[in-house]
């Protein structure tokens, strides 16, 4: 039997979901939720957002799957992009292969350049075009976020502006490499180890690897993310 925090694949439904939510609400160490392809609407959305609590106001999930749930309306997709928009836990949403749209993409970019944790987005195969791109492209160029990882494969969407978006994001990264440099660098000016040194660990600020802040614009994604929960 599948553990409450990986239901993928599970005909739950929403009445199922309405079932299961008081004691996944209630779990204390509930920090991933694979609820992919699980036949929701709605109504298991409006559930689902209980468990992205406001910013401070208790801990939530960190990790959201809702992958090829196709009954769920740009009605329930808005709602969810409010409550990801003022979490202060998520931090990777997965909705491939949802019937989203432009519509709904548009949305969830308010979502992201509002969120101050969201790392991980993916959106393959989920019906998007140029103008969800080209959206996309604005909030990644104009509004500082926490993305690194955008996934587009399998969208009628042009490689140069998934390109372009994928080099925004690499800059960004690059940025913020330079200003973790300069700030141990200052620190040993001033005849203090920094931190991670204080500690005896390795440096905070490790080299990144390329291909860790981009959009990902080929198919096949591998495994998906099972959730999990920390012990």
């Amino acid at each position: 039997m599948p553990s409450p925090s990986c239901l993928h694949g599970s005909p739950l439904t929403d009445a199922g979901l309405a079932l299961l939510n008081p004691a996944l609400a209630l779990h204390p160490a509930l920090v991933a939720l694979d609820l992919g392809d699980c036949m929701l609407g709605d109504e298991a959305i409006n559930l689902i957002c209980g468990l992205l609590p406001p910013d401070g106001a208790k801990s939530g999930l960190k990790e959201l799957t809702l992958s090829a749930n196709p009954g769920i309306t740009p009605k329930g997709w808005s709602r969810l992009a409010i409550a990801v928009a003022h979490s202060s836990q998520v931090r990777v949403l997965n909705l491939d292969y949802n019937p989203l749209g432009d519509h709904v993409a548009g949305m969830l970019a308010v979502a992201v350049a509002s969120s101050r944790t969201l790392e991980v987005l993916d959106l393959e195969g989920t019906g998007l075009t140029n103008q969800s791109a080209q959206t996309l492209l604005d909030m990644v160029e104009n509004y500082p976020t926490a993305l690194r990882s955008l996934v587009l494969a399998e969208n009628s969407i042009s490689p140069e502006l998934q390109q372009q978006i994928c080099d925004l994001l690499s800059e960004g990264e690059e940025e913020e490499e330079v200003a973790g440099s300069t700030v141990d660098t200052q620190e040993w000016g001033r005849g203090r180890e920094p931190a991670a040194h204080q500690r005896g660990g390795s440096s905070w600020m490790c080299p990144s690897d390329p291909s860790s802040q981009m959009v990902l614009m080929t198919s096949g994604l591998g495994d998906s993310l099972l959730a999990e929960t920390e012990m």
